[in-house]
C-alpha cells in the first residue's frame, strides 16, 4: 500500500514533465474566412441598408425607395434610379474586393465615394441570398440575377426593369443562427433603419428616399428633393425641431495647421428633447464622432443647463488626403488629421453662439380675446387681481403659472377666463378638421388643394362595391387571355378582368392619393411640348368632336391662313395654344403632380405613380395633348380630377402601338415585297417558305420585349398595388370589366346532369 501511495505523485509528475507538442497552424477555408469577414462588415440589417444606399448615392441617384420585412431580416429591398451596373460586370458583382470606385492604394488618399472596398455586397451574399436587378442606359432590357457565397447562381436573365438598380437581400443571417436568434428578440432594428435613412435625407437634399414596411400603405419616410436644408430637417424630423434651430459656420483656410469647412444646424434654448441628436458628416460620409460629440454636449450642459441633450446637424469638408477612411469594418468612424484643433474650433463658436443666443429670447405668443361679458362687469374671482393689475408684492404659485397636470385645469388660461357659451371650436370637430383648419392658415392654396383632392378621394371610398373590393383583395392571377383580359381566380370562379380599365381606375386613385408626395422619371431627353403635341394631331382625326371647338376659334383668330395649308396651320396654332397654356400653368403641375415644363416648353420629368413601373413613352404625345384639351383649369377640384384622369390614361396598361407577334400579329412582321412581285407571286409551297423567312426580326424582337414587359408589369406590379390601394367603383361590376365565365358549382351540376 505504501508503494502505491507514493507512486501515484510520481506518476503525475511524469506526465507533466513529457513535452506536450505545440498546436499546428493551418490556413482557414476560404468560406470560413468570408463568412468571418462579412458578420464584421454586416453587423445589423441596417449595416446594410447603409452600405446598399450609400452604393446607390455613388450611382448618381436622384430617389430612392427602401422596403423592409420583419426589421430587415427576412426582407431587405433598396431601389434606386442610377446609372446601374454594366451586363459584363454582373459576373463579379458579388466577389470580394471587386470595385469601381479605386483602383491602387494611392487612391485612397483622394476617396471621395461612398465605398472602395468592395466587400459589403459579397459580405452579404455569405450571410443572405441576394437578388440583383439593374438596366443600364440605351438598353431595351434588365438583367436580373442571384448570388450566394460571392458567386452567380445562374446566367443573367433578361428581364423589365426600371431605370437604375434594385437590390433584395432576403433571409438575412440564416446561416448565423445565434445572431439571427439575437436580432430576432430586438424590436428597435426597424427604428435603426428609420433613423439612419432620416439622416441621410437631411444630408442628400438633391435625393428623394422613401422607407416603408413590406406590405404597408404609407412610409415612414418620405421627402423630395429640395433646395433647403431646413425644410429637410423640417420634413423629416418636425416643424417644430427646423424652428428651433440656428445655423452655424466655421472655416480655417490655413494649410499649415487644419484647414476645415463646417457648416450646420444647432438647437437654440427654446429646444427640449430626452436625448442627443447628433448628425455628422465628414466629406459627405455619415460618420460618428465621441470626440465632438462629447465636446457639443459639455457646451450645452455649460451653458443651456435645461436644453442639454441639443439637435445638432454639422458637415464638416477637409482636404481628402487629411482623412483616414479605412478605420472601421463598418465605416462607421473615419481619423482626421490635428482632429483636436478641429473639435476645439467648434465647440469655441458653438459656445459663443449659444451665449449670443441666449441674450434674447424670442417667444411666440398668441393673444386670447375675451367676451364683451369679461369687461361689462368685475371679476368673480378677488384673489386674480393682483395678477391683472401686474403687483409684485403677492407672489404666484408655480403650479398655477403653468400646467402641471393634463388632468388639473390649474394653470389652463379658460380658469382664469369666462367661458363662453359657445366656444369658436365645436366639440364634435374631429382632428382631422383640426389639422386641416391649421394646414390652411399656413398655406391657403395647398389647403384648398388638398381639400379638394381628399373630396374626390371620399368619393371613390363611397362608391367602392364591396363584392369586387374582395374579389381584387383575395384573387390570384392566372395569366392574360387575350391583350386585354387578364384570368383571375377567386375562391371557386373564374373571372376575365379588364387590366386597361382596372389599371387606368388604379393610377388615377393613386394620383390622388399621393399628391403632392411623387418620386420623379428624368426624361433623359426633354421632349418638346410643341412637337409632341403636332404628333398627338397627326395621329388624331380633325374632324372628331374635340377638336372643333379649337378649330373654329383657331380660324376666327387668324382668317389669313391660305386654304391649301389649312389643317397644317390648325395643328401649329392648337399645338401653340397648348404648349402656352401649360407653360403658364407649369408651377402647378410641378408641385402638386410632378409635371416639370422647363421655361422653354419642354417636359423634363414625369411622376412615379406604382414603383418598379414606368409608362410607354410612346404615348407621351397623347398625354401631351390631353393636358391641353381635357383638363378644366377654371375650377380647382375639376382641375384636380381632369389632371388625374389624364395621367390615368396616360399611365394605364395599354396594349402596346406594336402587334402582338404571339398571335395572328406575326404577319405585320413579314417584310413587304414590291407590288409587281405581289401581283406575279403564286400560291405555291416555295412562295409560302420565303414569306415565313423573310421576317424583321429587329421589329419582331422589339415587339417581342415590349409585350413580355407588359405582362410582367401585369403580374408583378399591377395586380400586387391592386390589391393594396385600389377601391373598384360600383360601375365595374356592370361595364364589362369583370366577367365571370366559370364556377366549380356550375360545373359540378353539369357533371352530375352527365
Amino acid at each position: 500500500m505504501e508503494s502505491r501511495a507514493g507512486d501515484e505523485p510520481l506518476s503525475m509528475d511524469c506526465e507533466e514533465q513529457l513535452p506536450k507538442e505545440p498546436p499546428k497552424i493551418h490556413r482557414l477555408d476560404q468560406s470560413v474566412v468570408n463568412r468571418i469577414a462579412a458578420g464584421e462588415v454586416v453587423q445589423r440589417p441596417v449595416s446594410a441598408v447603409k452600405e446598399l444606399i450609400e452604393n446607390s448615392i455613388d450611382a448618381n441617384s436622384s430617389s430612392i425607395s427602401v422596403t423592409i420585412k420583419d426589421g430587415g431580416l427576412k426582407l431587405i429591398q433598396v431601389s434606386d434610379d442610377g446609372h446601374g451596373i454594366r451586363h459584363e460586370d454582373l459576373g463579379i458583382l458579388c466577389e470580394r474586393h471587386t470595385t469601381s470606385k479605386l483602383s491602387a492604394f494611392e487612391d485612397l488618399r483622394s476617396i471621395k465615394s461612398m465605398g472602395f472596398r468592395g466587400e459589403a455586397l459579397a459580405s452579404m451574399t455569405y450571410v443572405g441570398h441576394v437578388t440583383v436587378t439593374t438596366i443600364t442606359k440605351g438598353q431595351l432590357h434588365g438583367y436580373r440575377v442571384s448570388y450566394r457565397d460571392g458567386v452567380m447562381e445562374h446566367e443573367p436573365k433578361a428581364c423589365a426593369a426600371v431605370k437604375g438598380t434594385q437590390i433584395m437581400v432576403e433571409n438575412l443571417f440564416y446561416n448565423m443562427a445565434a445572431r439571427r436568434k439575437t436580432l430576432q428578440n430586438s424590436a428597435d432594428d426597424y427604428s435603426k433603419i428609420v433613423d439612419l435613412i432620416s439622416r441621410f435625407a437631411i444630408h442628400h437634399i438633391n435625393v428623394g428616399f422613401s422607407c416603408r414596411k413590406h406590405g404597408a400603405v404609407r412610409a415612414d419616410v418620405h421627402t423630395v428633393a429640395t433646395s433647403s436644408r431646413l425644410d429637410a430637417i423640417g420634413s423629416v424630423y418636425g416643424v417644430s425641431v427646423a424652428r428651433n434651430l440656428m445655423e452655424i459656420e466655421a472655416s480655417d483656410d490655413d494649410p499649415s495647421s487644419s484647414p476645415f469647412e463646417m457648416h450646420g444646424f444647432i438647437s437654440n434654448a427654446d429646444y427640449a428633447a430626452k436625448k442627443i441628436t447628433m448628425v455628422l458628416f465628414i466629406n459627405d460620409r455619415l460618420v460618428d464622432c465621441s470626440a465632438l460629440k462629447r465636446a457639443i454636449e459639455v457646451v450645452y450642459s455649460a451653458t443651456l443647463p435645461k436644453a442639454s441633450k441639443p439637435f445638432v446637424y454639422m458637415t464638416i469638408v477637409v482636404p481628402p488626403e487629411n482623412v483616414d477612411v479605412n478605420v472601421h469594418p463598418t465605416k462607421r468612424e473615419v481619423s482626421l488629421l490635428n482632429q483636436e484643433v478641429i473639435i476645439e474650433k467648434i465647440q469655441t463658436l458653438v459656445e459663443s453662439r449659444l451665449r449670443s443666443s441666449n441674450d434674447a429670447r424670442t417667444f411666440q405668443e398668441e393673444t386670447a380675446e375675451p367676451s364683451s361679458s369679461c369687461f361689462l362687469r368685475p371679476c368673480k374671482e378677488a384673489n386674480l387681481s393682483p395678477l391683472v393689475l401686474g403687483s409684485k408684492s403677492q407672489k404666484i404659485p408655480v403650479h398655477k403659472m403653468v400646467r402641471t397636470d393634463s388632468l388639473n385645469p390649474s394653470g389652463r388660461l379658460h380658469a382664469y377666463m369666462e367661458t363662453q357659451p359657445s366656444g369658436h371650436l365645436d366639440k364634435s370637430a374631429s382632428l382631422t378638421a383640426v389639422r386641416s383648419s391649421v394646414r390652411q392658415r399656413r398655406h391657403p392654396n395647398d389647403s384648398s388643394v388638398n381639400i379638394s383632392a381628399h373630396k374626390l378621394i371620399d368619393e371613390f371610398n363611397s362608391n367602392c362595391h364591396s363584392g369586387l373590393l374582395d374579389i381584387v383583395r383575395h384573387c390570384t392571377y392566372i395569366g392574360m387571355a387575350d391583350d386585354v383580359f387578364a384570368l383571375v381566380q377567386h375562391n371557386t370562379h373564374l373571372y376575365l378582368a379588364n387590366v386597361v380599365n382596372l389599371s387606368k381606375e388604379l393610377m388615377y386613385q393613386q394620383v390622388l392619393s399621393r399628391l403632392d408626395h411623387f418620386n420623379a422619371i428624368q426624361l433623359s431627353d426633354p421632349a418638346p411640348l410643341k412637337d409632341l403635341i403636332m404628333l398627338a394631331l397627326k395621329e388624331d382625326d380633325l374632324d372628331s368632336d374635340p377638336l372643333k371647338d379649337l378649330i373654329t376659334q383657331a380660324l376666327k383668330e387668324d382668317e389669313s391662313d391660305s386654304e391649301s395649308t389649312e389643317n397644317d396651320d390648325l395643328k401649329e396654332k392648337i399645338a401653340e395654344m397648348n404648349t402656352d397654356l401649360l407653360k403658364q400653368k407649369a408651377d402647378i403641375l410641378e408641385y402638386h403632380f410632378c409635371i416639370h415644363i422647363d421655361e422653354l416648353g419642354n417636359l423634363c420629368r414625369l411622376p412615379v405613380i406604382l414603383d418598379q413601373y414606368t409608362p410607354d413613352m410612346d404615348r407621351i404625345p397623347e398625354f401631351a395633348l390631353s393636358l391641353g384639351n381635357d383638363v378644366n383649369w377654371g375650377v380647382e377640384k375639376n382641375c384636380i380630377q381632369t389632371i388625374a384622369a389624364a395621367l390615368g390614361n396616360f399611365y394605364a396598361m395599354l396594349p402596346p402601338m406594336l402587334p402582338n407577334p404571339s398571335g395572328d400579329g406575326w404577319r405585320f412582321y413579314k417584310k413587304r415585297k414590291l407590288s409587281c412581285a405581289e401581283q406575279n407571286s403564286c400560291n405555291t409551297t416555295g412562295s409560302d417558305e420565303i414569306l415565313e423567312n423573310d421576317v424583321d426580326h429587329e421589329l419582331l424582337s422589339e415587339a417581342e420585349l415590349a409585350w413580355s414587359q407588359r405582362e410582367w408589369s401585369i403580374q408583378h406590379v399591377l395586380f400586387p398595388s391592386l390589391r393594396l390601394f385600389f377601391k373598384p367603383p360600383a360601375s365595374m361590376a356592370t361595364n364589362g370589366t369583370f366577367v365571370q365565365v366559370a364556377s366549380l358549382e356550375k360545373l359540378y351540376k353539369v357533371f352530375e346532369r352527365c
